[in-house]
Parts: structure tokens; C-alpha cells; sequence
């Protein structure tokens, strides 16, 4: 691991640890990503017809094409990208805490809108048992997706295809 973290093809994608309302343990192990996704698909030697054969590694390098793009724009506003994950084995993909302490909860989903849909309830359940009064209230709930239209959901989360961060 640290030839690869030296050779930057990997890096860590450290916890977030808020302030929490529950008794709810946070886990604060690092999340491995490819620096680029690519070198995983070439390491594997996917093909991109091979690619939809293998959903499950095609949803984790997606992943990593999503955190590597967040982390470069959190990086131009002199904001940082996270992982949350905690004992109820509840997760976010990522959050984003921005420079002036707010800070906004994201999943990745590839699957459909049954997914999505619970996806966004489980970033409302996550926000939900963060301290507002120490952390604030979330500056916004995002699932990023395969789909090409963005679109808030009625219970505030917004849906956005990777497509809007490429633009």
C-alpha cells in the first residue's frame, strides 16, 4: 500500500467525524481510492464492454471517479472531502466540509431510482443525527448518479449526474 500511496495511484480518503446527537460510533478508518480510476480498469483489464458485465467493480470505480473529481473542486474553494461511516453501518460516499465549517453529505449510486430514493433517505437519517447546534445544519444532501438531468427531490436531497461536475 505505501508503494502505491508513494506512486500516487492510490490515496486515502480519511473519516469524518462530526458532532453527533446519538450515541452512534463513528468509524474512523480511511477509504481507499484510485487516484485514477482508469488504472484500476487497466490494472483489471476491463474493457468497456467488459465493464457492464461487472456492476459491483463497475460501481466502485465510479465511486473513485466521483471522489476524484469532488476532492479536486473542494480543493480549488480550500474545501476537503470525507468519508462517513458509522456503527449502524450507515454511510455517505462522501462529505464535503467546506472552509467556513458547513458541510454537505453525498452518495454515489449507479442503480436506478429505487436507489436513489433510498439513497437520499439515507443521507436525511444520517444528517439527522448530526448536533446542528455544534455543527450546523447540512449546507445540502446530494446522491450523484449515472442519469443526465439533475433535479431536486421533494424531500430536499438533489440528484445530479456526474455530468454536472465534468461541466
Amino acid at each position: 500500500m505505501n508503494a502505491l500511496r508513494n506512486l500516487y495511484v492510490i490515496e486515502e480518503l480519511p473519516a469524518w467525524n462530526p458532532n453527533l446527537r446519538s450515541r452512534t460510533t463513528i468509524r474512523t478508518k480511511e477509504t481507499r481510492h484510485f487516484t485514477d480510476p482508469s488504472i484500476g480498469a487497466a490494472a483489471l483489464g476491463i474493457t468497456p464492454e467488459g465493464i457492464f458485465k461487472d456492476i459491483t467493480t463497475f460501481g466502485l470505480l465510479f465511486e473513485s471517479l466521483v471522489v476524484h473529481d469532488l476532492r479536486v473542486y473542494a480543493d480549488t474553494i480550500g474545501a476537503r472531502v470525507y468519508k462517513y461511516r458509522d456503527s449502524k453501518r450507515r454511510e455517505a460516499d462522501a462529505v464535503i466540509q467546506f472552509n467556513d465549517g458547513s458541510w454537505a453529505l453525498i452518495e454515489v449510486k449507479l442503480g436506478g431510482e429505487e436507489d436513489i430514493k433510498q439513497a437520499s433517505e439515507n443521507l436525511i437519517r444520517i444528517a439527522g443525527d448530526i448536533d446542528y447546534e455544534k455543527s450546523g445544519k447540512p449546507a445540502f444532501l446530494m446522491v450523484i448518479t449515472k442519469n443526465k438531468v439533475a433535479y431536486q427531490m421533494e424531500n430536499g436531497v438533489y440528484i445530479v449526474p456526474l455530468g454536472c461536475l465534468k461541466n
